[in-house]
């Protein structure tokens, strides 16, 4: 039976290849599986890990200018919906929710409406 030693019980360059592993899932949504770490040295690491660090606040940076600019739009759809008929903004995010066959799921529907979880709490 394998042990799986503990972070401690690891090289430095084992410890880079780990969080070279998670922080690429972070940065492009995927495993690097056709990097090839026996070739990369510790510095040739950290150069790309500072890289994926940049690459990932980036795409957090946009995330959230995405999530503002979707929460920009529900905001003048409840508006309209509630010049439409709807009586307050209760009935106008239920009328969302059938919209978007969200079944009561607060949150489905912010994945569906592209805001942050939550929003609708």
């Amino acid at each position: 039976m394998t042990t799986i030693a503990s972070w401690n019980d690891l090289s430095e360059k084992e410890q880079l290849e780990s969080m070279f592993w998670d922080a690429y899932k972070d940065a492009f949504g995927i495993r690097p599986r056709f990097i090839n770490f026996p070739d990369m040295s510790v510095a040739e690491l950290k150069k790309e890990l500072v890289s994926l660090s940049t690459v990932i606040q980036q795409q957090e940076r946009n995330r959230l200018a995405e999530e503002n600019e979707a929460a920009d739009q529900v905001e003048r759809t409840i508006l309209n919906l509630m010049q439409a008929g709807a009586k307050d903004r209760e009935m106008a995010v239920r009328w969302l929710m059938e919209a978007n066959e969200a079944n009561g799921d607060k949150e489905y529907l912010c994945f569906c409406l592209g805001v942050s979880y939550g929003y609708f709490n």
